[in-house]
């Protein structure tokens, strides 16, 4: 095997290995958004939606770090700006007991808007006041 050959075949692995474990970490995170946003939309006692809202927060807090990693550009694009805010929503669920459904309703609205919203407005960086568009990115 010629060495570019080699390489490829290292960059095709690595291309898999990052593939999938963005795709487990955003299904880990979407059980976590489902675990504690159903238990608190349904008034179920804390203690039973507690664990899913770790999970949320730290595979949020995760691929967070990951897109900072990849390109420090999703910091001031509207997709990371979104994204740090939801972290901050998630923070709040826990001391904010009577504004819980009104976070959640939010929290899911933006997802949709960071994850479906149009490239122009999820690349937009707030710094150069309008589209950048970073590295490649990893889908998953």
């Amino acid at each position: 095997m010629s060495k570019h050959a080699k390489q490829q075949r290292l960059s095709e692995t690595r291309f898999w290995f990052e593939r999938l474990t963005k795709t487990g970490l955003r299904a880990l995170h979407i059980i976590g958004v489902v675990g504690a946003g159903g238990g608190i939309l349904l008034h179920v006692d804390k203690s039973l939606w507690l664990p899913y809202w770790i999970i949320t927060l730290t595979t949020g807090i995760l691929l967070m770090t990951w897109e900072i990693i990849r390109d420090w550009h999703w910091l001031i694009q509207l997709k990371g700006l979104l994204t740090l805010t939801k972290v901050g929503l998630l923070f709040l669920l826990v001391p904010l007991t009577d504004w819980q459904v009104e976070i959640i309703t939010l929290l899911v609205l933006l997802s949709v808007i960071v994850s479906h919203g149009p490239a122009g407005l999820r690349h937009y960086s707030i710094v150069h006041r309008k589209v950048i568009h970073g590295k490649k990115e990893i889908k998953g």
